[in-house]
């Protein structure tokens, strides 16, 4: 039941953006609508697990910020991995070597 409310959700987004195609070129500039919809759509499908099928307002930057920017996306998440290392205590962080 929940992937047909994340397919009528997705129809309904590509719809209101094939009838304002400005609308979606501000959002996504130049980059392939077609990927931006394949995210759309995981998107939904994985939000529709956790609950409700609806991408928020910062899931649509993200998936935007994924598709013009992935070296940044990279470098965030390598960002992660190495802030592991690094505990912050009440005396300072320390780096576990």
């Amino acid at each position: 039941m929940k992937n047909i409310d994340c397919e009528v959700y997705i129809s309904q987004l590509i719809t209101f953006f094939e009838k304002n195609p400005n609308d979606l070129i501000d959002l996504i500039g130049d980059i392939q609508k077609d990927e931006f919809y394949d995210m759309l759509r995981s998107q939904c499908i994985e939000n529709s697990k956790k609950g409700d099928h609806i991408i928020t307002r910062d899931q649509i930057i993200d998936i935007v910020i994924k598709l013009k920017m992935p070296e940044i996306v990279d470098v965030e998440e390598s960002k992660e991995k190495v802030e592991s290392y690094i505990q912050k205590t009440k005396w300072g962080e320390i780096i576990l070597n």
